[in-house]
């Protein structure tokens, strides 16, 4: 019960004060001559994937390498599932004033797994925790390729070559190099970062904050939410809940079908089913997505964000107590 408190879901009430502030607040473009809120968004992207370098961990990385079965379908899982369950209904939705809806959840489908509540989850139901931190580590960096690559299928007739070249030169330097340099200082930054790892993980969560907060206003100001009723609302909430239930259930399946042992079916259900708001607010700004969909694109990511930590909550502490029993019981 404690889990529901935690600081994970805290976070989600700062942003639904968020999105609140935008309706009340609304951040008008005006005001950046006061204080550049898109600018300090930028830099702050570049700030978290540099931090993402210099927080992995390269020799939990190297040492569970081995469990190859198990990191083969988590990533088949959160890249190759998740994405096809979504596209099984392009064909009937690709001619239709909801193809919008559809590319929204396929945004999401197509993000890289959480790394923070991934690894705490699977502590608390007592999986793998090392092959966790491994697969939660790479997810994201596949991601940096995967997600544009998986996007880039249904939103290129959109965009010219010029645009195309923008959004590469935007992975690059908000994302790609960050990262490199984050790994290079590594060896030398590592204590550091792991000192001050509360702080610093308190600035992604502001960054997150700042960007919802940012689209919401964008929305509002412009009277957004007039093209997005609340039957539209309603479907993306099933829609994500489903795509959940699917993706945990068919990878539990297969772990089973594989003979993983009980702590690499929780680590591969808990961390192929998971999706990052992190990748997901980042790409929404690197990718090249309209102002005026932004909110489209964000609502399934924030929707599917708070499922899965109320709900995984519940189950890691229920998984939890089932393993205790049957450890006692040996």
């Amino acid at each position: 019960m404690a889990t529901l408190f935690s600081k994970q879901n805290i976070f989600l009430l700062l942003l639904i004060t968020m999105v609140l502030m935008a309706k009340i607040i609304p951040f008008h473009e005006s005001y950046n001559q006061y204080f550049n809120l898109s600018a300090f968004i930028d830099w702050g992207i570049a700030g978290i994937f540099l931090l993402y370098g210099l927080k992995l961990n390269l020799k939990e990385v190297a040492k569970d390498i081995t469990n190859w079965k198990l990191h083969l379908l988590i990533q088949s899982a959160t890249f190759l599932i998740f994405p096809f369950l979504v596209f099984i209904f392009y064909p009937f939705i690709k001619d239709s004033e909801y193809f919008n809806i559809w590319l929204s959840i396929f945004f999401l489908a197509s993000l890289p797994s959480t790394v923070s509540s991934s690894v705490v989850m699977v502590s608390i139901a007592k999986g793998n925790v090392t092959s966790a931190i491994f697969n939660a580590s790479v997810s994201g960096i596949i991601g940096i390729v995967m997600t544009p690559l998986l996007m880039s299928f249904f939103m290129h007739s959109d965009s010219s070559s010029d645009n195309n070249g923008e959004i590469f030169q935007q992975l690059l330097l908000k994302v790609l190099l960050p990262i490199i340099l984050g790994i290079i200082f590594n060896p030398l930054l590592k204590k550091f970062v792991t000192k001050y790892s509360n702080i610093i993980n308190e600035f992604d969560r502001l960054i997150i904050l700042l960007i919802v907060y940012e689209s919401f206003s964008t929305a509002f100001v412009e009277n957004v939410f007039s093209s997005v009723p609340s039957t539209v609302f309603l479907v993306l909430a099933f829609s994500v809940v489903f795509l959940f239930f699917a993706v945990y259930y068919i990878t539990q399946f297969l772990a089973k079908k594989m003979r993983f042992n009980p702590k690499d079916i929780i680590t591969a259900t808990f961390c192929g089913s998971k999706k990052s708001l992190v990748h997901g607010s980042l790409f929404l700004l690197v990718l090249g997505i309209p102002d005026e969909q932004k909110v489209l694109f964000l609502l399934p990511v924030m929707v599917y964000h708070s499922f899965q930590l109320f709900y995984v909550s519940w189950l890691a502490n229920r998984i939890a107590k089932r393993m205790e029993i049957s450890e006692s019981k040996i």
